[in-house]
């Protein structure tokens, strides 16, 4: 309901001011913000592939590092910690960019843009928290069973919310015109 809410806002704004809101579009970075995008839509890939590990009480690499077929729960929740602080980086590196062009939170696209991608990046910050907290309790674990397994399965639930929530975040700001 929350992000509703932020979808609401952004085009209540867009069509009230529709006169300023081109300034801001054309600072947009979309390029860069794709490949940010399809960084973070892989990692509900590999989120995906520690799932099945945790179902096969798998937690780690039965084989060689690059034999990815033989990763645990470990290996692919580790991947998909990094993908994430990536996607984190590079909105903090394309907020630097908005800035330096001008565009800030005073203004009316960059409230909205600046509100509904930050919220959205704080959702990111907690899943990527949420998986140190699944990595620890996998490692603290004397024996892996269905609680600790459950645990990852929850966690790749909120995972795959928050990336549906910016595909659909995407859209409204870098492809609908």
């Amino acid at each position: 309901m929350f992000f509703a809410g932020l979808f609401a806002m952004y085009f209540t704004h867009r069509s009230v001011n529709a006169d300023q809101w081109p300034a801001g579009v054309d600072h947009l970075d979309i390029p860069f913000s794709t490949v940010n995008t399809l960084i973070l839509v892989s990692s509900s890939f590999t989120c995906q592939m520690g799932v099945w590990a945790a179902e096969r009480f798998q937690t780690r690499r039965t084989g060689s590092l690059l034999d990815f077929r033989k990763w645990g729960v470990v290996e692919w929740f580790t991947l998909t910690f990094i993908m994430g602080a990536v996607f984190i980086g590079g909105q903090v590196y394309e907020y630097a960019a908005l800035y330096q062009h001008g565009l800030d939170i005073t203004s009316s696209y960059g409230s909205v843009f600046f509100i509904t991608t930050g919220f959205h990046g704080l959702h990111v910050l907690g899943g990527l928290i949420a998986f140190l907290f699944v990595l620890a309790r996998t490692f603290a674990a004397k024996r892996y069973g269905h609680h600790e397994a459950t645990s990852a399965i929850v966690v790749s639930y909120y995972w795959h919310f928050v990336d549906v929530v910016w595909i659909a975040l995407f859209a409204m700001i870098y492809i609908i015109r």
